[in-house]
Order: C-alpha cells, then sequence, then structure tokens
C-alpha cells in the first residue's frame, strides 16, 4: 500500500512541477518573446523595408558579410524559420552555404535575442545553467562569447559550404543551369535579383 500511495504522490508531482515550470515561462520568457518581436517589426517599419532590403542586398555582396551580416539580421529580424528567406536575395549557388550559415546561428543568436528561436531557447538555457549557478558574474561573458563563436562558426560554415557548392556545380551535369539562374539574377528578371 505505500509503494500505491507513494507512486500517486509523485506521479501527481511530476504534474505539479510541469505546471509551476509554464507557470515560470508564461510570466518570463514569454512576455520578454512579445516584447522583443514587437520591437524588431517596429524597427523594420522605422526604417523602411526598401531600406532594409537594401542593406541585405548589400550585405549579400561579399562573402564576409554574406556569411556574418545577412544571417545575423536575417535571425534577428525575421526569426527562426522565417530568417531562410533572405536567401532570396542571393544567386542559386549561394543560397546554400547562406541556408547553412542562418541555421547553424539559431542557437548562439538566444543568448541575446531569445525571441529569434524561442521553441529552442532551451539550448541556451542548458548552456549557461551550470556557469549561472556556479558563477553568476560570469554570465554576461558566456553570452557575448557564445554570440562571437557563432558568428566565427558561421562565416567558417558558410565560406565551406560555398566551396562545396562550387566543387559539386563543376562537376555536376547542370552547369549550364546555374549559369542560367545566375544571368537571370543579374538581370532582375527572377524574385530578389538584383535590378
Amino acid at each position: 500500500m505505500k509503494a500505491i500511495t507513494w507512486a500517486a504522490e509523485h506521479f501527481i508531482g511530476l504534474f505539479q512541477a510541469a505546471a509551476e515550470s509554464f507557470t515560470g515561462l508564461f510570466t518570463g520568457i514569454l512576455p520578454l518573446l512579445i516584447v522583443l518581436l514587437t520591437a524588431m517589426y517596429a524597427v523594420t517599419t522605422w526604417i523602411g523595408e526598401e531600406r532594409v532590403t537594401r542593406a541585405v542586398r548589400w550585405s549579400g555582396k561579399y562573402a564576409l558579410t554574406r556569411y556574418t551580416v545577412m544571417p545575423i539580421l536575417a535571425v534577428i529580424m525575421l526569426t527562426n524559420p522565417m530568417c531562410y528567406t533572405f536567401g532570396r536575395f542571393l544567386p542559386e549557388r549561394q543560397k546554400p552555404a547562406f541556408y547553412d550559415s542562418a541555421v547553424s546561428f539559431v542557437h548562439p543568436v538566444t543568448s541575446f535575442f531569445p525571441h529569434a528561436n524561442a521553441g529552442e531557447i532551451f539550448v541556451w538555457a542548458g548552456v549557461s545553467a551550470g556557469v549561472l549557478a556556479i558563477n553568476p558574474e560570469a554570465y554576461a561573458k558566456l553570452a557575448v562569447m557564445y554570440f562571437l563563436v557563432g558568428i566565427v562558426v558561421i562565416l567558417i560554415r558558410g565560406i565551406v559550404t560555398q566551396w562545396i557548392t562550387e566543387v559539386m556545380i563543376r562537376r555536376g551535369p547542370d552547369r549550364e543551369k546555374f549559369d542560367q539562374f545566375d544571368e537571370d539574377y543579374a538581370a532582375g528578371t527572377i524574385q530578389g535579383g538584383l535590378r
């Protein structure tokens, strides 16, 4: 009988702990996420969509900015998974590398901008929980390092993926199609192309 009583108490205790965790999220992180999303949309509206589009196109011109500035802007402003749509401003042969950079940045960005990937905030929470418990003063330093290392990683991944894509295009049977995509992009006849 004691075992049944113990099992019943702990069974309901599991749900009580889950409810407390949910209440903490609802009163803590959820309002923060809503305010951050609203702020990002407001900034985009104030700056103007055309100016934002020009800034994104500019950042796509050079490999250094294409795999650092562009994914950072995309992830912070559009959040995950909409951030990948910034790839429309790039030629076909650069899209895989941009995607690799953007998808690799959706976790490091949560250290400062949890709204950008709210569904997986637990990654940052897990990384920072130990540091917060042992040395709360080092929390901000960890957040900065997590963010900066993320930028270095997305740059490396973008450059390597672009190189791999170029090799595969050269070896593949569809080189002419990619050349045609590049011509159409430069002429502005496809969505996101230069005009």
